[in-house]
């Protein structure tokens, strides 16, 4: 029989604290959204999934502020580095100067940012940025082969790089269309020369979406590419009334076909950018101890970037039209395909 004693109390007590203190500090991911929410089925949505594909792969603990506005960037940032996250992740271009102050102002706490790159680089803070004009230059190409009314449409939420850049690759895979088929596919709502074009000024109104979709629609487009969040939804919702013989849309950021599966029919693509993966990744980082700050970049050669497949409107793409974009694909990965 054990006999109890003040010693063995008092171990069984620091034991218990231990464990306390352990469970106190365990490892914390925290998220800050950009304006749209973390249910916006784009960027926010995936890169929150990083930080929750961490949580199951390896039982940490995670932490999410919503920002409704730009004004909350600087205040949720300040709340996590107080709460002791052991790393802060912020979703979004528009976070980028909040992010650079928080950082600076806090040396010992490590950031990541989607979509935003400091040069120079800041210590700790790793920049997440996306060639996603290689794999909508794939989309854009489809576009054009895939257009009857040889009319295809673009516009953005607001007009920012991380934005335009999935404009630039669009245009220039029809562009490279046109001059590769003899073609005179058109493209409405973006001129990739002047850097200017049709934008919402927003991420999150469906209304919006559906009627810069309409306004594209009647102008000839039957193709459609939103980069402005949620809003795609409205676009989304235009395409399910008018039919698919009518118009589609590309999807960005996630494959659209399962985040708006009420629309999904209507879903020729989406221009998928893996930020669950680099999320996931950079919290990797932290944890094993080998975070350093600086910029991790997303290609069709490593899989950071690339295009959802055909789904329900697979038959609208001839087996030579979805050849020549594999090949394109390919060209791109070694060198041999510009997209510029």
């Amino acid at each position: 029989m054990r006999t109890i004693t003040k010693k063995t109390i008092s171990a069984a007590v620091v034991a218990s604290l231990v464990g306390l203190s352990s469970a106190a500090h365990a490892f914390t991911a925290c998220q800050v959204t950009d304006i749209g929410g973390v249910d916006d089925k784009g960027f926010n949505a995936t890169a929150w999934k990083g930080v929750q594909d961490a949580v199951a792969k390896h039982g940490i603990d995670s932490k999410l502020l919503e920002s409704k506005s730009e004004t909350d960037y600087m205040p949720h940032l300040s709340s996590f580095v107080a709460e002791g996250c052991d790393v802060i992740v912020s979703v979004g271009f528009l976070m980028g100067e909040a992010t650079a102050t928080a950082a600076n102002e806090n040396s010992n706490a490590k950031f990541s940012i989607v979509d935003f790159a400091y040069n120079p680089t800041i210590p700790n803070v790793v920049g997440q940025v996306f060639a996603t004009d290689q794999a909508a230059f794939l989309a854009g190409y489809l576009a054009a082969g895939v257009s009857k009314t040889g009319i295809v449409g673009t516009f953005g939420g607001i007009n920012i790089p991380p934005v335009t850049v999935f404009m630039d690759g669009f245009a220039a895979g029809v562009a490279f269309h046109n001059s590769a088929k003899g073609t005179n596919v058109q493209v409405l709502g973006w001129d990739p020369a002047a850097k200017e074009g049709l934008f919402t000024g927003n991420f999150n109104s469906l209304e919006d979406g559906r009627a810069f979709a309409q306004n594209l629609y009647d102008e000839g487009a039957d193709i459609v590419m939103p980069v402005a969040g949620p809003v795609s939804q409205g676009s989304a919702a235009l395409a399910a009334e008018l039919g698919t013989d009518n118009l589609m849309i590309i999807g960005v950021d996630a494959d659209q076909y399962f985040k708006d599966a009420k629309n999904q029919s209507v879903y020729l693509t989406s221009v998928l950018k893996a930020m669950d993966a680099t999320v996931l990744g950079v919290i990797e980082s932290v944890m094993d101890g080998s975070f350093k700050g600086g910029l991790t970049v997303g290609t069709l050669a490593n899989n950071g970037v690339g295009i959802a497949p055909y789904h329900d409107l697979s038959s609208a793409v001839s087996s030579d039209l979805a050849a020549e974009i594999d090949s394109l694909r390919a060209g791109i990965i070694d060198g041999s395909v510009s997209i510029n």
